[in-house]
């Protein structure tokens, strides 16, 4: 069958197969990885959840894996990372992504407001190492913040799904209880299942007006809470997904007990390290597009749309590695931990790089 596409591939050049075939129907290629959109849920304010077919080549995940979605906006493809929430499976063709329209959002907002039913997306292979290990724990504690519920979900229901045994906990971060998407499953599943335990916490800051009196600040996690919905943490595999404070609280309890091997955690959003634009200097020569401009700071990506380019790209965070370039020569610095690197003639991602300097980036 791979002979056969090559030949015909041979025949249709210069354009590669797949661009025919699109002719006839957008999903049908014959290398390409695509997925139609077969119903759309707006169930939850500000969110969309998308169920997708997709094209054979789709090969399915493991829990708490991502996959790359892209779509075109404007003639110009955008593509970003979601989880799949459906259980972990390895021949069924339908996933589902819960998508958070966050303000400023290009690509969330677009499927939020324009997703339907016949949408073509472009899909890629689930990857990641945030999963579920193929020798379940017999404890599990699952914590999430926002967004941050969709890989976990998938945790808890492969876990349902395989009528695990031991025990989980899910601990989930709202602001408010119509803020939890698929809440109505995640209840069912805790009906029906002694074992898994799922809690919900909506944080109060403390100024907070609440019922009439000033709220000193609740709701948060801390290492009371940990020890009150899972006080078996410390035999649990913990895995955990959300905004940065509550992965940072969590993460700094379990070093405190010296637990560090036993929680694992993935970032939707990208925490980078302060720079000052008033103190960017030099410029930057994006050398295979024969482009230049003055370096303003922010990371290459950024400043690369900004000069007009389109680079490839995915998730933003520097999680996908689609945005890999050469770097020619300059100085650049990681905006995750602050590391300066002058290696001439490397791989960076420039999704999470800036520039220190004059830089020379083969784009």
């Amino acid at each position: 069958m791979v002979g056969l596409i090559d030949l015909v591939q041979t025949l249709t050049t210069p354009h590669p197969l797949d661009r025919y075939l699109e002719l006839v129907r957008p999903a049908l290629t014959a290398r390409e990885l695509r997925a139609e959109v077969t119903h759309v849920s707006h169930a939850v304010p500000g969110s969309v959840t998308l169920t997708l077919r997709a094209s054979r080549q789709w090969r399915g995940h493991t829990a708490g894996q991502y996959v790359q979605i892209g779509v075109s906006i404007n003639g110009v493809r955008h593509t970003r990372c979601y989880s799949p929430i459906d259980p972990e499976s390895r021949g069924d063709r339908y996933l589902q992504i819960t998508v958070k329209a966050h303000p400023g959002g290009l690509v969330s907002n677009y499927l939020h407001e324009h997703a339907a039913p016949g949408m073509v997306v472009d899909l890629a292979p689930a990857a990641g190492v945030f999963a579920l290990p193929a020798q379940r724990p017999e404890k599990v504690l699952l914590v999430s913040g926002g967004s941050g519920i969709t890989p976990v979900l998938s945790m808890l229901r492969t876990l349902d799904a395989e009528n695990y045994a031991g025990e989980v906990t899910f601990l989930h971060y709202a602001r408010q209880p119509e803020m939890v998407p698929h809440r109505a499953e995640l209840t069912a599943i805790a009906n029906r299942r002694p074992n898994f335990r799922v809690e919900y916490r909506y944080p109060v800051e403390p100024g907070t007006v609440v019922d009439g009196e000033t709220s000193t600040g609740s709701g948060f996690f801390d290492y009371d809470e940990l020890d009150r919905v899972a006080p078996w943490f410390a035999q649990a595999q913990t895995f955990v997904c959300g905004p940065p404070p509550l992965m940072r609280a969590v993460q700094t309890i379990f070093e405190a007990e010296d637990l560090q091997d036993r929680v694992h955690s993935e970032e939707f959003t990208l925490t980078t390290v302060p720079t000052d634009p008033s103190e960017a200097t030099g410029t930057i020569t994006f050398s295979g597009s024969k482009v230049a401009a003055d370096n303003n700071g922010a990371a290459l990506l950024d400043q690369a749309e900004s000069a007009g380019l389109t680079p490839e790209h995915g998730c933003r965070m520097g999680i996908c590695f689609s945005c890999t370039a050469t770097k020619v020569s300059g100085c650049t610095r990681n905006l995750r931990t602050g590391e300066l690197d002058a290696d001439p003639d490397k791989q960076i991602q420039i999704c999470i790089n800036a520039p220190v300097g004059d830089v020379d980036i083969a784009l």
